[in-house]
């Protein structure tokens, strides 16, 4: 096999994603709890999960103006979300009109919470140089 087949070859390999954090100073010691949350680490999610802690529920226009999303970016988001019960989607109607509000779940705060926990144990450790 030449240098480019190999190359070719070895970048089609799964990659097992970058390897968990080292331990971190001021954070869990739980293996499970030092790897980032890649669902909410998502800068939309983050965004959806964060204005959803603050406030009883949202609705898809306000969430969408907070966020800064368009209407279907903001619909995969919020559904990988729910997907995973990190947030609750409520749909009915005004009149005739289809009202869709999203609230965030305990399973959802409870992520949340894990998610800062963790980002404030880097700032710490990277803040005391170690």
């Amino acid at each position: 096999m030449g240098k480019r087949a190999t190359a070719r070859a070895s970048r089609a390999q799964p990659s097992a994603g970058p390897a968990p954090l080292a331990a971190v100073k001021g954070g869990a010691a739980s293996r499970a709890s030092l790897a980032l949350d890649r669902l909410i680490h998502e800068r939309v999610r983050l965004a959806i999960v964060s204005s959803l802690a603050v406030t009883e529920s949202l609705t898809f226009n306000e969430l969408k103006h907070l966020v800064g999303a368009t209407d279907g970016n903001l619909s995969v988001h919020a559904r990988r979300l729910e997907e995973a019960g990190y947030v609750e989607c409520i749909k009915s109607f005004e009149g005739r009109m289809p009202r869709t509000e999203f609230r965030l779940t305990a399973v959802g705060r409870e992520a949340l919470e894990q998610y800062l926990a963790h980002m404030e144990g880097i700032i710490r450790s990277t803040r005391s140089g170690s």
